[in-house]
């Protein structure tokens, strides 16, 4: 029997939380073990594991809150930046998706880096790189209807 999801029994009530913004398709709250006094996670209502497993159609609404998060949370804690990310899989605590918005002055302390890095042996490699990418953006996933990709509307949106 698998573990239940901490973040579906925050959603649900079923666990304490110090919740900063509940919306119809999203919660953000405080995280518990903060990385600094103002931490905040935004979760989906639903159950999705990672940021491709979001519907398309919550995508905006999510990513608008997110943006929102940020001006508030550096605003509230008096900071002069944050860090903004979501693991997928990789590092992933819960296995929830979660966006994490974490306040960040100048010589805090955090370490967090992007490393080690891994530079490119040549030109050539890189455009293959950018190739292999850009064909499979453009690839149709699987569990995506069709859609514009000029508006990120579905095929048979409004009819």
């Amino acid at each position: 029997m698998s573990k239940p999801c901490a973040f579906c029994a925050v959603v649900a009530g079923d666990a304490p939380a110090d919740v900063v913004h509940a919306g119809p398709s999203t919660l953000a709250f405080l995280d518990t073990k903060p990385v600094f006094h103002g931490h905040v996670l935004l979760v989906p209502r639903t159950h999705v594991t990672t940021l491709a497993d979001l519907p398309a159609d919550e995508l905006p609404a999510f990513a608008a809150l997110a943006q929102r998060l940020e001006r508030a949370v550096e605003t509230a804690m008096d900071a002069p930046g944050s860090l903004v990310l979501v693991n997928n899989v990789i590092s992933q605590s819960v296995p929830h998706l979660h966006l994490h918005v974490i306040p960040r002055r100048p010589k805090d302390g955090l370490r967090f880096f992007l490393g080690p890095r891994h530079p490119y042996a040549s030109p050539d490699e890189s455009a293959d790189v950018a190739r292999r990418i850009a064909a499979a953006l453009d690839a149709k996933p699987e569990n995506v209807e069709d859609e514009d990709r000029s508006t990120g509307r579905t095929a048979d949106a409004g009819r």
